[in-house]
């Protein structure tokens, strides 16, 4: 295969890739990044973390028991993250669709599109079947939301290019390790715990491989990758702002302490900029610095929200503790 050069883009001051360019001259960073994710990833299965015993039948054609609140081993905090990234875990089709149209079937690119949809379905198959098993949430207000949220469909804020699309998920995946790892440690289930660890192992292994993948764009491409970042980080949603009453179990998140601004700095964006010495990065263009000095200013704006947030969360826990004790 041969691949034309680099056209030049004045703007970026540097030749600018396109995205089939850009496919192929990383394909040998991919396929290396394969390689050792398949050698260190750890196969698993999904039915040795859901408690069967702890089964038995709903209502319906099998005459079982009505779901109750009481009967959930979760805490409520649990219950709304559960279902939020379950919810976001169902998306998988729309997201199979995407990064196959943008990365490819064929070579490296192909079999880790392949890989990672078979991982990512794990953590769907295990999910549900905890949450129904175990009882932890109302089953059929759970199929409601997954029909409405499924049959709205999906694309991502960055299906527009391959560039941008490496780089939100190496800020998501990264996002959705560190949610699932804390609705784990708030949702009062060992067994709950235990399953969202295994979980957030894969997508911390998917947040190195596109990281990893980002970190050779740079040396690439690094006007346009930089852009890119700035792009995303500074636009960042997670995919599951499309789901039915997403806005008001994202607050209830954030003041439970599962995911919000202060987690977002500081466990998701500043791990993978400080890793790729992103705001160190020198000999950029015009386009390049322009963007990296944005991103910088963007991030200190970030601290100081989150800053702010922070004293409202902690307000509002002392008036729950007070009202607890009253």
């Amino acid at each position: 295969m041969t691949i034309a050069p680099a056209r030049h883009n004045g703007e970026l001051g540097q030749a600018a890739w396109s995205d089939a360019q850009l496919l192929y001259a990383l394909e040998e960073v991919v396929e290396k990044e394969l390689n050792r994710h398949l050698k260190i990833a750890k196969d698993w299965m999904p039915h040795e973390y859901v408690p069967w015993g702890d089964g038995r039948n709903f209502p319906g054609p099998l005459d079982g028991e009505a779901w109750d609140p009481e009967q959930s081993k979760v805490s409520d905090i649990g219950r709304i993250a559960l279902v939020v990234n379950l919810l976001t875990e169902d998306n998988l089709p729309s997201y199979h669709h995407e990064i196959a149209t943008l990365f490819g079937r064929d070579g490296a690119w192909g079999t880790w599109v392949h890989r990672w949809t078979a991982e990512e379905g794990r953590h769907g198959i295990v999910m549900r079947d905890y949450l129904l098993t175990s009882r932890a949430v109302d089953p059929d207000e759970l199929e409601r939301f997954r029909m409405a949220h499924m049959s709205e469909g999906f694309e991502s804020d960055n299906s527009h290019s391959m560039l941008h699309s490496v780089a939100y998920v190496a800020f998501q995946e990264l996002a959705t390790r560190i949610s699932h790892r804390n609705t784990g440690h708030h949702s009062g289930d060992p067994v709950c715990d235990r399953m969202l660890a295994r979980i957030a192992t894969d997508e911390n292994l998917h947040m190195v491989f596109y990281r990893n993948l980002l970190g050779a764009a740079f040396e690439m491409a690094p006007d346009q990758t930089m852009c890119a970042v700035r792009d995303v980080v500074t636009g960042f949603r997670m995919p599951g702002h499309g789901m039915p009453g997403f806005e008001r179990s994202a607050a209830r998140m954030a003041i439970g302490g599962i995911y919000n601004m202060r987690i977002h700095h500081d466990d998701v964006l500043q791990p993978v900029l400080r890793y790729l010495k992103v705001l160190e990065i020198g000999g950029l263009g015009p386009a390049g610095l322009a963007a990296q000095e944005e991103l910088g200013l963007f991030m200190d704006g970030l601290d100081g929200q989150a800053r702010k947030f922070d004293e409202r969360q902690a307000a509002i826990l002392a008036r729950r503790e007070a009202n607890r004790r009253a």
